[in-house]
C-alpha cells in the first residue's frame, strides 16, 4: 500500500464522521516524522472520538497498524498515527488555536477532493 494509498484511507474514515475541513498536507521532503499530515475537526468532543474510532477500525480492516493514538480521553486534539500518514483530529475550538496549517505553511496541500466525493 503507497502513502497515498494509506491518506485516502483515513480521509475517507474522516468523512464519513463527518469531519470538517479535511485537509492533507504533503510532508515528503518537510518532515521527517511522516510523509502526509491529515488534519481535519469535529464539532464535539463525541465526534472527534467518533472520527479517531473510525480511522483505527478503516486502518484495522486493510491491515494497516495505528502505532499510537493519543489524546482520545480528552477529545480536544486526537493524534492518529499510521506510520507514514499522522492524522490530527481537533475539536473546532482547538484547531483554530494551534493553526498546523500555517505552522507548516511551507508544506503543499494535497487534494483530496475527487477521492472525497466518489
Amino acid at each position: 500500500m503507497t502513502e497515498r494509498e494509506l491518506l485516502v484511507i483515513a480521509a475517507k474514515a474522516a468523512d464519513d464522521k463527518r469531519a470538517e475541513d479535511i485537509v492533507a498536507l504533503n510532508m515528503q521532503g518537510i518532515s521527517l516524522v511522516a510523509d502526509y499530515f491529515l488534519i481535519c475537526h469535529g464539532n464535539s468532543e463525541k465526534q472527534v472520538q467518533a472520527i479517531a474510532r473510525e480511522m483505527k477500525s478503516k486502518a484495522d480492516e486493510s491491515g494497516i497498524d495505528v502505532k499510537r493514538l493519543e489524546g482520545f480521553d480528552e477529545a480536544k486534539w486526537v493524534l492518529v498515527d499510521l506510520g507514514d500518514v499522522v492524522a490530527h483530529i481537533f475539536h473546532k475550538d482547538e484547531r483554530n488555536y494551534y493553526n498546523l496549517e500555517r505552522l507548516w505553511g511551507d508544506a503543499p496541500f494535497e487534494d483530496l477532493e475527487s477521492e472525497l466525493t466518489t
